[in-house]
């Protein structure tokens, strides 16, 4: 199931993020669970697409979440480095989430 924000808006979203075009080429589902594998920290899909005219990277993997305010936070990672697919962007995400949680408290 594409993302709620819909694909172009996941587009809109890379064009602004990381100033490239992007071409949607798969949807992937995630499921992310504690270490111990009893609670879900995250599930949901993540459309995967491929850049167009980025001067170092080829792949991006990118999802929207519903906000408290009734808004979407989008998310776009590239895939470089640790970030090799779907899941590990889903991760990146959680644990910069979490180190800004930290960091403010």
């Amino acid at each position: 199931m594409p993302d709620p924000a819909g694909i172009p808006a996941l587009v809109d979203a890379i064009r602004h993020l990381h100033d490239c075009g992007a071409k949607h080429v798969e949807t992937v589902h995630v499921h992310e669970k504690t270490p111990d594998g009893r609670e879900t920290v995250w599930e949901g899909d993540v459309e995967v697409f491929d850049l167009i005219g980025h001067a170092a990277v080829k792949r991006c993997y990118a999802w929207s979440e519903p906000t408290p305010a009734g808004k979407r936070r989008f998310f776009a990672a590239l895939h470089f480095g640790k970030v090799d697919c779907a899941a590990r962007a889903v991760q990146g995400s959680i644990l910069v989430d979490a180190q800004g949680a930290t960091s403010r408290q």
